[in-house]
């Protein structure tokens, strides 16, 4: 089933095309948006979010276009910059996001034990490491368990087992019934993802499964079969 559709998707900034007519289609499962900084991947999840002026296209999710108000509640993004305040705890923090949502208090710990920050509830969010931060981000995202979570870079500057311990949670969610959808510049992570969308300049030059686009590039990795793309 389809639960993300982009059609003939434009964004222009300063007269220049930052998405010049994307076209995909995401299902279950986590699906991988790779490429170097500045191909347009945020632009692209903001998009799909529904907090980015396009310039063309459409954009639908679950159904309905992006942004519309019947999504609000579906959908859980994480931004590169941790979206919660500096100056709470955790606790507080995910209460507070918790009444916005409008979703009871039994989700703030059922959020606290997904991201396994059980033995920093009390800590104030801003003394917390920068891993910790990312994931006490995720944590806002995943109250009220929404349909579809969309999640910006989510593993950048993350050591190597936090990383793995992420990238395990997102499978669990998928597994749970969530469309995941995570943005990266490093290539490596491409074999972590059931399905990769690589993206360059405002494009997307493969879309599939990572043996399916190594194959297509005849190359033994992604970063590779990136590059076989670019110079063809």
């Amino acid at each position: 089933m389809v639960s993300i559709e982009v059609a003939g998707l434009v964004v222009r900034r300063g007269g220049r095309a930052v998405l010049d007519g994307i076209d995909l289609r995401i299902g279950a499962g986590v699906t991988g948006l790779l490429g170097p900084s500045g191909s347009g991947k945020t632009t692209l999840l903001r998009a799909i979010v529904g907090v980015q002026r396009t310039h063309g296209g459409t954009v639908t999710v679950l159904g309905s276009p992006a942004g519309a108000k019947a999504l609000r509640s579906r959908i859980g993004y994480v931004t590169q910059a941790a979206s919660v305040y500096d100056d709470l705890t955790l606790t507080e923090n995910l209460r507070f996001f918790a009444r916005v949502l409008g979703v009871g208090p039994d989700e703030v710990e059922r959020v606290v034990r997904a991201v396994d920050l059980g033995g920093h509830r009390d800590h104030v969010v801003g003394r917390m490491s920068g891993g910790q931060r990312s994931r006490a981000s995720l944590a806002v995202a995943l109250l009220g368990s929404p349909a579809v979570l969309v999640l910006d870079e989510p593993t950048v500057g993350l050591d190597p087992v936090l990383r793995r311990d992420l990238w395990a949670l997102f499978h669990r969610l998928a597994d749970d019934g969530a469309v995941v959808l995570v943005s990266s510049h490093v290539m490596d992570e491409a074999d972590r993802c059931d399905q990769l969308l690589l993206m360059r300049a405002g494009a997307i030059i493969a879309d599939g499964t990572p043996a399916e686009i190594r194959a297509g590039a005849g190359a033994d990795d992604i970063e590779t079969a990136f590059l076989r793309l670019v110079e063809r």
